[in-house]
């Protein structure tokens, strides 16, 4: 059977699904992991060995597993929270553990280019934690971390397409089960070359956010 253009749509909105909810959420963790790592660290505003530490280790150890080992791992869990270990939702909760740390210590990386000028102002104005974050270290840190976040989210993409060689649904699935297993040379080609579109488009976005937050 081949595969219709309805089913290559739907495969390409499931992949977009996946991608920015596991960016989101793995992002709303990740900024809370990245600025207490920046805090934390030697020398930081906060400065706390120990917290440190086991934050490095934690998001070193998750870090250093491939993704089809943590969606193994991750089963039982995801399991519980959505019910199943297949389908787009399932992805999602294993994506989410796997861009967290990753996406964390891009935010730590962009913050530390943040010149200490700014916390050293930012101090003489007694401003607060809130303030020093959203007034002065995310204004400054804005470029950096849109061009990184960027790139977590291309690396989200590719992920995805991991996660259809286990009934993961989008266009990694349907490239697997319909172009690869049932040699369709036309599907997995297209699939694949939606992918790389994506890609694109999401890196020709990033550097534009970038360049223009620079010199706002």
């Amino acid at each position: 059977m081949n595969v219709t253009l309805s089913q290559i749509i739907d495969a390409t909105w499931i992949t977009i699904y996946i991608s920015l909810f596991s960016f989101i959420l793995g992002s709303i963790i990740a900024f809370i992991l990245g600025f207490s790592l920046y805090f934390t660290r030697k020398g930081g505003i906060y400065e706390n060995t120990k917290t440190y530490i086991i934050l490095d280790v934690i998001i070193n150890f998750i870090r250093s597993l491939p993704f089809v080992v943590l969606l193994l791992l991750l089963i039982p869990f995801t399991r519980l929270i959505v019910g199943s270990a297949i389908g787009p939702n399932a992805v999602i909760v294993s994506l989410t553990f796997y861009a967290a740390p990753y996406i964390a210590r891009l935010v730590e990386s962009s913050l530390l280019e943040v010149d200490n000028g700014v916390l050293d102002v930012a101090k003489s104005l007694g401003a607060d934690t809130k303030e020093l974050i959203l007034h002065f270290l995310l204004p400054e840190a804005a470029s950096s971390l849109i061009f990184n976040l960027s790139i977590a989210l291309v690396s989200l993409i590719g992920a995805t397409a991991v996660a259809g060689t286990i009934g993961g649904g989008g266009l990694g699935d349907l490239a697997i089960s319909f172009g690869y297993n049932r040699y369709d040379y036309l599907t997995l080609v297209t699939a694949v070359g939606i992918i790389v579109i994506l890609v694109q488009i999401t890196q020709f976005s990033g550097k534009k956010l970038s360049k223009k937050a620079k010199y706002l």
